[in-house]
């Protein structure tokens, strides 16, 4: 099938960009990346009035170190994460999650603002975003605002932004030098995306853990906060965790489904298997007799 007719328009800023927005009463559509847009388009599920293509714009691109992190523009690709030697050394599990994000092609083109307003549930983006702590920057014609990632997305696909706005950046914030990275997912193929998976960082002071940051994809409706487990390990000695318990507190705070690919229990059984054996190997941590 073909597109849908559309006008298309490439603004060179963010206000430009907003003005177009605004000026469509809600029947624009964002062209960064393209890779989830551009199949939309051809099967006429999406059929915008308008297509603004933000790839001219440079102040959306790029990684930037800030006071309280890291900016990433909203229109960098996910490629850059990957040689970008400042995230490698101080969000390391920004650069692993990415380089599950797709294929090699996917990423070349795929942006990290597209992933992370787009809100696939079984995503890495989202999910990391929620467990590092992110925030999502957004601008319209009204000015810009700071939106928390655990307060980004409503359900599936669906999130706060209003439709006049434009996602201009991902702020990252800063983790100790050191801090331990939690990573794994199970997919079908390499490149899929995840039936189940957890990611998240953790700060370690004087044996125990000071700071916590986790979340599940594949596990619900969006990227879900694994709260109960961050609070149950802030505060614990390294050598009392007992990774069993708190791989059950983390499953706690999921929704998981039953589809196509895997059934609810199938999706809770290797969450709580796979974070639990991530603790043990993080912390040498024995398993419980």
């Amino acid at each position: 099938m073909k597109p849908a007719p559309f006008d298309y328009v490439a603004p060179s800023t963010i206000k430009e960009a907003c003005t177009l927005l605004a000026e469509s009463g809600g029947g624009a559509t964002i062209l960064a990346g393209g890779q989830t847009l551009m199949p939309l388009l051809a099967l006429r599920m999406s059929q915008p009035f308008v297509l603004i293509d933000i790839n001219k714009i440079a102040e959306i691109k790029g990684v930037k170190r800030t006071s309280e992190g890291f900016a990433i523009g909203a229109a960098t690709r996910q490629c850059e994460i990957l040689t970008d030697a400042e995230l490698a050394r101080h969000l390391p599990v920004l650069v692993k999650a990415v380089s599950h994000v797709g294929h090699h092609q996917t990423r070349n083109r795929g942006t990290v603002g597209g992933s992370v307003s787009l809100g696939e549930p079984a995503a890495e983006l989202p999910a990391t975003s929620v467990a590092l702590g992110a925030s999502i920057e957004a601008h319209s014609v009204r000015g810009a605002r700071r939106i928390p990632a655990s307060e980004f997305y409503l359900g599936p696909y669906m999130n706060v932004l209003e439709p006049d706005e434009l996602v201009t950046a991902v702020h990252f914030p800063s983790w100790a030098a050191g801090h331990t990275t939690l990573f794994r997912e199970v997919a079908q193929r390499p490149g899929d995306f995840a039936l189940v998976g957890i990611v998240g960082a953790l700060e370690v002071n004087n044996g125990a853990v000071s700071r916590a940051g986790l979340a599940w994809m594949g596990m619900g409706p969006t990227p879900i906060k694994a709260r109960q487990a961050e609070q149950k390990l802030v505060g614990q000695q390294i050598a009392n965790i007992d990774a069993d318990a708190i791989a059950e507190l983390a499953i706690a705070d999921t929704a998981p489904f039953d589809d196509a690919h895997a059934s609810a229990e199938y999706r809770r059984t290797v969450g709580k298997r796979i974070f639990a054996r991530l603790l043990r190997e993080a912390f040498n941590v024995r398993q419980a007799a």
